[in-house]
């Protein structure tokens, strides 16, 4: 079962797993990078090593890229990035 708005961009998928599954209302929305880093707990990261980190990876060596990253977490395959982390509830 798909979470989150069918369409919505990755920003908003992103935006959504930092504030606990919740769409941001437009004047809350915050970039891409800091949302990453709110959702995986850490601060300073690219999104890719946020996501990668969150996932328990510290070897940047091992990082996936996004869509790597986003399927590991959303437990799917294939899928492109977006419509991965919709999958995920929180």
């Amino acid at each position: 079962m798909a979470v989150g708005n069918t369409g919505s961009p990755f920003s908003a998928e992103l935006n959504r797993l930092a504030n606990g599954g919740t769409y941001r209302t437009p004047l809350n929305v915050v970039g891409d990078n800091l949302a990453a880093n709110e959702w995986a707990g850490t601060t300073g990261q690219s999104i890719q090593g946020a996501l990668n980190r969150k996932d328990g990876r510290t070897d940047p060596k091992t990082f996936l890229d996004i869509q790597g990253i986003c399927n590991v977490l959303a437990g799917t395959d294939g899928l492109a990035a977006p419509e991965a982390l919709r999958r995920i509830s929180s």
